[in-house]
């Protein structure tokens, strides 16, 4: 965690802009027995990076957030008691595991506000949750209309292990040598059909969603290669990295091309001189449609970091 947290202070310094979120991790990273002093750390941690933060001369703020227990689980609510009660200022958002229904983010909902509000903080706490199960899946929709929730995150090893065998354990990795017969997190149907309902649910409603992790994180042609099929053909624009290596081929493969980037720049700008009415570029037709297109093709080259053209972050990203 500490990692994490000081590559995206390094990273930020380096590219103008926080390109990455650190979510501390309750659920899987607390040792059983141990959940209340890993709240405890969890808390110091967040409060320690916002207080950092100010003594820097900076206007980058850090974006830390925790992931607490599932809702059912005996420690949810003391998570909540400690880490928002404890840190609220100090998160951008709070993680949610293995979400079934809509219920179960109004009952998140209902602690988070209730411990923010002791704590002081005005603006709600935006809420991530994880979709880790066929039935969530099925619900995918549903939860992702709820006003409160920012992300749907997948969650593939638990999707996988909730099919009791009947998805073998080889869709739960990526493999990088091609011609390989086995079924991946790639190429198997089932895991397939969800990734693309969470995507399409969150692009309904306005959410981000977030795809799922590569546990291989000594491979970086897999990270590589699974990035750039998230981005490029299912439809996420984040991505969970479970190593600080992983952080930046994710970036690169999510990142808007040399090319992109060049052409959105020089359409928005003939754009902006027609008063955003139709134009003729290249011997194409632009309008409006793909003004709004090439509007995010620059948005998410700021959010990954890469240098816009000056007028361009003058005028767009003021």
């Amino acid at each position: 965690m500490r990692k994490s947290l000081a590559l995206q202070t390094e990273m930020a310094e380096e590219l103008g802009a926080c390109v990455f979120d650190v979510t501390l991790d309750c659920e899987d990273g607390a040792p059983i027995g141990g959940e209340k002093d890993h709240a405890q750390m969890v808390t110091a941690l967040a409060n320690q990076v916002q207080i950092a933060a100010k003594g820097r001369a900076t206007s980058l703020a850090p974006r830390v957030a925790v992931r607490v227990h599932p809702v059912d689980h005996p420690s949810f609510e003391q998570d909540i008691d400690i880490i928002v009660g404890g840190a609220a200022s100090a998160l951008c958002h709070v993680m949610i595991p293995k979400v079934e229904t809509v219920a179960d983010v109004n009952r998140a909902m209902h602690w988070i506000d209730q411990a923010a509000s002791r704590a002081g903080r005005a603006q709600p706490l935006p809420l991530h949750v994880l979709i880790e199960s066929p039935a969530a899946v099925q619900r995918a929709f549903e939860i992702a209309a709820h006003p409160r929730v920012q992300s749907l995150s997948f969650g593939l090893m638990d999707f996988v292990s909730s099919h009791g065998g009947a998805i073998p354990a080889s869709a739960m990795r990526v493999h990088s040598e091609p011609g390989s017969a086995e079924l991946d997190q790639f190429t198997h149907p089932l895991v397939i059909r969800a990734k693309l309902e969470i995507a399409s649910a969150c692009h309904a409603y306005g959410k981000v969603p977030a795809h799922c992790v590569v546990t291989e994180f000594s491979d970086l042609a897999a990270i590589q290669a699974a990035a750039t099929r998230a981005s490029r053909a299912l439809g996420y624009t984040r991505m969970w990295s479970i190593h600080p290596s992983q952080i930046r081929p994710i970036l690169e493969a999510f990142a808007p091309k040399i090319d992109e980037i060049e052409l959105a720049s020089n359409i928005m700008q003939a754009a902006l001189q027609a008063d955003w009415a139709p134009i003729s570029f290249a011997g194409k037709l632009h309008d409006r449609a793909s003004y709004r297109y090439f509007w995010h093709v620059l948005e998410r080259a700021h959010q990954t970091g890469r240098p816009l053209p000056d007028e361009v972050q003058a005028y767009f990203l003021a």
